[in-house]
């Protein structure tokens, strides 16, 4: 029996949106449409603590949108998660207030916990029976304000935190074989980390370009988030690095020199440290104008890739990773699959 169901994310940096026909029965999560729009909302809440108003205004703007895309394709139920800024924000209750009058439902702040299960589900659905991608996976959540890490599909003693995640494969088209996963199955592990491309940017990236100063603070900010987050999740039980959000995405598309971005060449490209790295450094090193003028680029990330590429490279760096499978498919996935599970279709 299939539903058509809609998720939306709502993050530091975007708000993105996903509508797609569920059949739990089947396993099947297909796409109908998945968009983003860069609002920075969570633009000054590292200094703040607040929201701004005009923050504000352009997230609810970009939701209104997105309910009439909702009302025209016939979506019959939605969830809507907000992380890492409206975590912060004292004035989070006006934010919820507004969006409830424009969605009819509220957003559902979720933990940092909460949001690394969510993406874990997502990325790692369609991986299971895949023997070029074998678990353990170290699925990695760039976001805006804050990085995840989760750690699961570990067989044996240690993954008495949940069952093995079950799904099967799919391209990067939108559908997955199999019955569904369960939100978080295979979980081992999950760290949240307050790391991410817009704090990071804010906090000590100023200068345009960077300054090598600066470059270290935020070198050092991030590596001591990635060992508090290591102490937790022990990234060296992994065999497969998974990466996800706009960050590693933009990073993969300037490492494999698209001229524009494209969601199916970037969809399990893997990528080297060594690319990584190299991305890291000339995207450090250029200015605004320069980096805008980069195809696969979105205009809203301009100001803080450098920060997001730079997570991306410590992270490889201090864990001794080798190389990232880069998935188009995340914590929305995993929002759109948590609707089966939590609300069976009427008359089962």
């Amino acid at each position: 029996m299939t539903r058509r169901v809609a998720a939306i994310d709502c993050g530091t940096n975007s708000i993105r949106l996903l509508v797609a026909d569920l059949d739990p029965d089947r396993g099947t999560l297909t796409d109908v449409d998945r968009r983003m729009e860069i609002v920075r909302l969570g633009q000054g809440v590292d200094t703040t603590g607040q929201l701004a108003p005009e923050a504000l205004d352009r997230t609810l703007a970009a939701l209104s949108d997105y309910a009439s895309v909702m009302r025209r394709l016939g979506a019959e139920e939605v969830r809507m998660v907000a992380t890492s800024a409206t975590r912060d924000a004292a004035n989070a209750g006006e934010f919820t207030r507004r969006v409830t009058d424009a969605l009819g439902t509220g957003p559902e702040v979720l933990s940092g916990d909460e949001e690394a299960r969510f993406s874990y589900t997502g990325a790692t659905a369609e991986l299971a029976g895949d023997r070029s991608v074998p678990p353990p996976y170290l699925v990695v959540d760039i976001g805006g304000g804050s990085t995840e890490f989760v750690l699961g599909g570990v067989s044996g003693p240690t993954a008495a935190a949940g069952p093995t995640a079950a799904a099967g494969a799919a391209g990067a088209a939108g559908a997955t074989a199999q019955p569904g996963p369960a939100e978080g199955a295979g979980v081992v592990s999950a760290m949240s980390v307050d790391i991410g491309c817009v704090r990071m940017t804010e906090r000590h990236l100023r200068s345009d370009p960077p300054s090598p100063a600066q470059i270290a603070a935020a070198t050092a900010d991030i590596d001591a988030a990635i060992d508090r987050a290591a102490a937790q999740v022990d990234a060296t039980a992994a065999r497969t690095l998974v990466g996800l959000a706009g960050s590693v995405t933009t990073v993969a598309g300037i490492a494999l020199d698209l001229p524009v971005y494209d969601p199916a060449l970037l969809h399990h490209a893997r990528i080297s440290a060594a690319d990584v790295h190299a991305v890291t450094t000339r995207l450090l090193a250029l200015s605004r104008a320069e980096r805008a003028r980069i195809g696969v680029m979105h205009p809203g990330r301009v100001d803080v890739i450098g920060a997001g590429s730079l997570i991306l490279d410590r992270i490889m760096n201090r864990l001794r990773l080798a190389e990232v499978l880069v998935s188009e498919h995340d914590i929305l996935d995993g929002i759109a699959w948590s609707i089966a599970a939590a609300q069976p279709a009427a008359g089962r």
